[in-house]
C-alpha cells in the first residue's frame, strides 16, 4: 500500500494505491470548503496523474473529500480576483491541461459521484471514462449565473455525452438534474443501488477481469472514434499490436482450455 500526500493548506490530492497496485485512488480533499478546485489544487492533481502514469495500476478511482458533496467546482473567490489575461492564460488554461491528462491517461478511470457535482466538479467527473454514482448525487452547470461559461470542458464532454440539446438545457436553466437523469440522459453509467462502494468494487472486478494492453487500446480507440478517427484504419492496427502480447496468447488458451486467464499486462 503505498499513499502520495500534499500540503492541505488550499487543499490536498491524495494517491493511494492499493496492496497489489492494481487500483489507484485519486482523492481531491478540500471538505471544508465543498472541495472547491483551486489553482494549487490542478498542479498537485497534475502531479499525482504523472504517478499514476508510472505505477503499474489498471484501473484509476477519482474520489473527493468529505460526505455527500463530490465537488462544487471552481473557487469563485479565487478566479474572480484574477484578470481576464490571466482567466484566459492560467485558470482556463490548466483546467484544460490537467483534465485533458486525466481524460488522456491509459487506464480506464472511474467518478465515483457520492453528493453535488457542479460546475468545475461536473467537468472533473466528465474527464473519467466512467462515472458511478449514489442515489444522492446531483449534477449540474450553473456558470452562466455568475456571467460565465462551462471553461473545463464541460460544453465538449457532456456535448459528447448527452447531445447537444441536453447540454444546453443544462447549461442555460441552472437546473440541476439528480441521478436518476443523469443514467438516463448517459451522463451517469450506473446509479449504485445500495452502497455506492459496491458498486465500485463490481466495476473494479470487472475492469481487473480483461486484458489490460487490449483494454487500454480499447480506451483509445473509443476516444479516437469520438473524434472522427476511422476504425477501419485504427482498429485494424490495434488489433495487430494486440496479438503480439502475452495477454493475447493466454487469453486464446484460457478460452481453449475454457480456464480462467491470467494476464500479466505484457
Amino acid at each position: 500500500m503505498t499513499t502520495i500526500e500534499t500540503p492541505a493548506a488550499t487543499g490536498q490530492v491524495t494517491l493511494h494505491l492499493s496492496d497489489d497496485g492494481l487500483v489507484a485512488t485519486l482523492t481531491v480533499d478540500r471538505a471544508a470548503k465543498l472541495n472547491a478546485l483551486t489553482l494549487p489544487m490542478l498542479d498537485e492533481l497534475e502531479h499525482r496523474l504523472d504517478d499514476v502514469e508510472a505505477s503499474a495500476a489498471r484501473v484509476v478511482l477519482v474520489r473527493t473529500g468529505g460526505s455527500k458533496v463530490f465537488c462544487v467546482g471552481a473557487d469563485i473567490a479565487a478566479f474572480s480576483r484574477l484578470s481576464a489575461p490571466d482567466m484566459w492564460r492560467r485558470w482556463i488554461a490548466e483546467g484544460h491541461r490537467v483534465f485533458n491528462r486525466l481524460a488522456g491517461l491509459r487506464q480506464p478511470t472511474v467518478a465515483v459521484v457520492d453528493g453535488l457535482a457542479v460546475g468545475g466538479g461536473l467537468e472533473l467527473a466528465l474527464s473519467c471514462d466512467l462515472r458511478l454514482a449514489s442515489r444522492s448525487a446531483r449534477f449540474g452547470l450553473p456558470e452562466n449565473g455568475l456571467g460565465t461559461i462551462p471553461g473545463w470542458g464541460g460544453t465538449e464532454r457532456l456535448t459528447r455525452l448527452v447531445g447537444p440539446s441536453r447540454a444546453k438545457q443544462l447549461i442555460l436553466t441552472r437546473r440541476q438534474i439528480d441521478a436518476t437523469t443523469a443514467e438516463q440522459w448517459g451522463l451517469v453509467n450506473d446509479v449504485a443501488v445500495d452502497e455506492l462502494d459496491a458498486e465500485v468494487d463490481r466495476y473494479v472486478t470487472d475492469i481487473l477481469g480483461s486484458a489490460p494492453i487490449a483494454q487500454q487500446a480499447s480506451k483509445q480507440l473509443v476516444d479516437a472514434a469520438a473524434a472522427g478517427a476511422p476504425s477501419a484504419v485504427v482498429e485494424a492496427l490495434a488489433s495487430g499490436f494486440t496479438s503480439y502480447t502475452d495477454d493475447f496468447a493466454e487469453g486464446v488458451r484460457a478460452f481453449l482450455a475454457k480456464d480462467t486467464p491470467q494476464f500479466h499486462d505484457r
